[in-house]
């Protein structure tokens, strides 16, 4: 808040009104042992002209660095117009709504929305959001719990090369309530899925099979051979997707024979800032025989007596609005105002204009692979196709190196060292089509530099 008006006046003459003799009073039934008390380590306040100054220098160490991390979020371009547009007051301070009295305005967007992401997916219908898109994963497997009424089975196939992050969220949300994950290996040499070791589970009660297209290493799934088995078994598809790839790749609603049957994904590349991890969304897209068990909430077009266009609320499964038994989530409010980002960013791009940056980030993704790879120590660990990311290996630990290219001003990517011990010393690289042939230049330079001053001290030691 920019200002904050309450005089010491109106404080007292409000605490008057209320009948209490103190802020302090308010929280009283807060036991004293929970308290933190004075916050000593906090400055004693200042002027406002000193704390814009104060700010303004803080603002200047913290110079912009040139990245080349993904790991589901991304750096795209997002024109001046949308969050111009975005932030004006008609939609800035009305952008969570949920009860019925909505404005038409914010309506029509969530009805926009929905009907680009369903457009896009290829599915029938959307939801107006969730909280990101490893919670939009979660929700999905519940979901699927609920429509796979061909099997009693709360177990789900999730391939390891799917987003670690997300596969932890979606432990999270459903290991309480029965749904188990069983983990299925990645080829060593594509880094895809392999249908051929999913024979061992024909036969056996499965609720879904989860499929990332692109998965997490960038590598593109065998996603029609995946889905025909699935279906085949008596399992539903759970799609997770980046909705820039979608403006190329076949959509999951025509995968194989039957298409997927739910689709997540993290809408933060549509509009959104890297922002320290947000705020960000996730989108949910169904088949219409699905859409009753789905969350969130759903904006209709519809007409009134006169004939002229109008928007509602059309379904909202909350447990705030039908017996709680019945409630197909709890959230409790959607990620309205990035919504309202991108569905302006959506807008502005167009279909051509989002396959030009798909084709932009492919194109960027293939010079970085080959310069890095002309850098000695350096190699490429997964063939075949890949969007927005690539792993490599370093020959050497890979924290030292990020840490010495982020001294340089590089974020270098991200250390699968963690999630992947098996790949050895791994590097996952990623460019969109922000990055521009001099920054990738830039970082084979500084790579080579930084493996060159790594390796020195690891041979010391």
């Amino acid at each position: 808040m920019p200002f904050i008006p309450h005089t010491e006046t109106d404080v007292r003459e409000m605490l008057a009104a209320i009948g209490a003799r103190s802020i302090d009073e308010l929280f009283d039934e807060i036991p004293a042992e929970l308290r933190c008390g004075r916050l000593n380590e906090v400055p004693e306040g200042l002027p406002e002209m000193s704390v814009a100054r104060l700010m303004r220098e803080r603002a200047r160490r913290d110079a912009p660095l040139l990245n080349f991390i993904g790991a589901g979020a991304y750096e795209h371009h997002i024109p001046a117009a949308v969050w111009e547009i975005t932030t004006r007051g008609e939609f800035y301070s009305a952008y969570t709504p949920y009860q019925a009295e909505a404005s038409q305005g914010t309506l029509q967007v969530l009805y926009e929305f929905q009907s680009m992401m369903a457009a896009l997916t290829g599915m029938d219908v959307s939801n107006a959001s969730l909280y990101d898109g490893a919670s939009a994963l979660g929700e999905a497997l519940l979901m699927a719990v609920r429509c796979n009424t061909r099997s009693t089975s709360r177990t789900v196939l999730m391939p390891a090369a799917v987003h670690p992050f997300y596969r932890e969220a979606a432990h999270t949300i459903g290991h309480a309530q029965g749904v188990a994950q069983l983990g299925l290996v990645y080829c060593a040499g594509r880094g895809d899925t392999p249908v051929e070791p999913l024979k061992k589970h024909e036969g056996q009660e499965i609720c879904a099979l989860v499929i990332q297209q692109p998965n997490f290493f960038g590598v593109l799934e065998d996603v029609d051979a995946l889905t025909d088995w699935a279906h085949k078994n008596g399992a539903l598809v759970v799609a997770v997707v980046n909705p820039v790839s979608l403006a190329l790749l076949k959509p999951p609603g025509e995968w194989g024979t039957r298409g997927a049957d739910i689709v997540v994904g993290e809408g933060q590349p549509l509009g959104s800032p890297l922002a320290s991890g947000g705020p960000y969304f996730g989108f949910l897209c169904t088949r219409n025989e699905f859409v009753r068990q789905m969350p969130g909430r759903l904006a209709g077009r519809t007409v009134d007596q006169d004939g002229k266009p109008g928007y509602t609320l059309t379904l909202q499964a909350r447990e705030q609005h039908i017996r709680r038994s019945k409630a197909t989530s709890n959230i409790c409010t959607n990620q309205g105002l990035l919504v309202t980002a991108a569905t302006i960013h959506l807008s502005l791009l167009g279909p051509d204009g989002l396959a030009r940056v798909a084709t932009a980030c492919m194109a960027n993704l293939r010079k970085l692979r080959e310069a890095l790879g002309d850098v000695p120590g350096v190699s490429g660990v997964f063939a075949g196709a890949h969007f927005h990311e690539a792993v490599l290996t370093l020959g050497t630990p890979v924290a030292p190196v990020l840490e010495a290219l982020a001294a340089d001003g590089i974020l270098g990517g991200f250390d699968l060292s963690r999630h992947y011990p098996e790949l050895g010393h791994a590097l996952l690289v990623c460019a969109t089509e922000t990055r521009t042939d001099e920054d990738i230049q830039r970082y084979a330079q500084s790579l080579r530099v930084a493996l060159s001053s790594t390796g020195r001290r690891v041979r010391r030691r």
